[in-house]
């Protein structure tokens, strides 16, 4: 098997070779290029003090025909994402811990068996099943009909194949690997965002980074907003688990939430027929605008932390959802730059942006598995840190109706 696979490491097309790092095309829809299955190890390629694997695959039967899946191995760290379903993470796995959530929807459903449109615009859902979703960029939030046309729940770059799909190796310490990939949201001559998506990882180590840089290649301004829909289910979440991040002002989404708002901070078990719970938030940072949030289980020996900047995403929505585990308990810990409240209604609250023709943006988010005591006092405390002492606003009224 070894002999083998190193035959096809060989084969690769190999793109770039320079003292620090070489890259490989597994798709460009511009050169026709299409590897499909393709897998490389760190000894294929020479590096023999670092451990890693990268493999695609394209999955076959039912609603995942044709999607692909590609997978990063370090040790028993496990990241798992799909360049057919807008570079979305399905899941992370470590230490015996998973990043991700029991959705209602199995595998990775490929795009062209989801009408976005359908059941008043929530045909979104019918693919719904990542860790992490990116909802936008042209528009995101509940779906709502303006303008005339549908703008549908969460936007379409989640259900946008890449068009190009790029793997590069660093081969000298630390062994960087970076996947990066192209998606090309174009609905008419004047609309046309362009995202580069990159995943960065380290082998050995238990975070990731996402980095996206969004770019307005149409003629016309543009809008864009983004949320950041990172969803976890147990392990960590679990009666007597809480939610932990430095919070100037919380509100909720609208008026069933004001029950939750006492319990914000924790979280129940289960519940049959229950509805889901959102709150807005606005969170402290330091000077330089970086700020955490995490989620821990309730003896506080597994977690998962998320570091970012609030000049890039100014607004948290924290999602809660307590239905039974197999029809979707989990939460949402979103950063972004928008509320998930319509767009029209995001556009009369200031929180659209704007991209003129050839301005770009871009957002990065540290995701961190962290799988002992120690590892989650110490993301604790940077988060008491950021806080410090500064006091939580808790406002009653929900910002806006639906």
């Amino acid at each position: 098997m070894k002999t083998k696979i190193s035959s096809l490491a060989l084969a690769l097309t190999f793109i770039t070779a320079t003292a620090q790092a070489q890259e490989y095309v597994l798709i460009d829809k511009e050169k026709d290029i299409d590897k499909g299955f393709w897998v490389v190890h760190n000894t294929d390629i020479g590096l023999k003090d670092t451990n890693f694997r990268i493999q695609n695959r394209v999955l076959t039967g039912g609603k995942e025909e044709g999607s692909q899946l590609l997978s990063i191995t370090s040790g028993n760290f496990n990241i798992y994402l799909s360049p057919t379903r807008g570079m979305g993470i399905l899941s992370v796995e470590g230490d015996g811990i998973r990043l991700g959530w029991d959705a209602p929807v199995k595998g990775v459903i490929n795009p062209k068996f989801i009408d976005l449109e359908s059941r008043d615009g929530l045909g979104w859902l019918d693919g719904f099943d990542e860790m992490l979703v990116r909802c936008g960029f042209e528009w995101s939030g509940h779906p709502v009909k303006a303008d005339g046309k549908i703008y549908s729940l969460h936007g379409r770059v989640q259900n946008i194949p890449v068009s190009k799909l790029l793997v590069n190796i660093e081969d000298k310490p630390p062994y960087t690997l970076t996947i990066k990939g192209l998606i090309e949201e174009k609905s008419d001559n004047d609309k046309n965002l362009e995202t580069w998506t990159s995943l960065t990882y380290v082998p050995g180590t238990k975070e990731f980074t996402i980095h996206d840089i969004v770019t307005n290649k149409g003629k016309a301004t543009s809008d864009y907003q983004i949320i950041y829909h990172s969803n976890f289910g147990t392990p960590i979440l679990e009666e007597g688990a809480k939610f932990v991040a430095p919070v100037k002002e919380i509100s909720p989404f609208n008026d069933y939430a004001k029950g939750g708002l006492k319990t914000w901070e924790t979280y129940s078990g289960p519940i049959n027929d229950a509805s889901e719970m959102v709150f807005n938030i606005y969170p402290y940072a330091k000077n330089d605008g970086k700020t955490q949030v995490m989620l821990t289980d309730k003896n506080g020996d597994k977690a998962v932390g998320i570091a970012y900047n609030i000049k890039q995403l100014p607004v948290f929505s924290l999602w809660k959802s307590f239905d039974p585990i197999k029809q979707g308990y989990v939460t949402g810990l979103e950063p972004g730059t928008s509320f998930a409240y319509p767009v029209t209604i995001e556009r009369e609250q200031k929180r659209v942006r704007q991209l003129e023709p050839g301005q770009s943006t871009e957002f990065t988010l540290t995701y961190s598995l962290l799988s002992n005591k120690e590892a989650v006092s110490k993301y604790a405390d940077q988060i008491k840190a950021i806080q410090d002492n500064r006091k939580t606003d808790i406002v009653e009224t929900p910002m806006a109706q639906e």
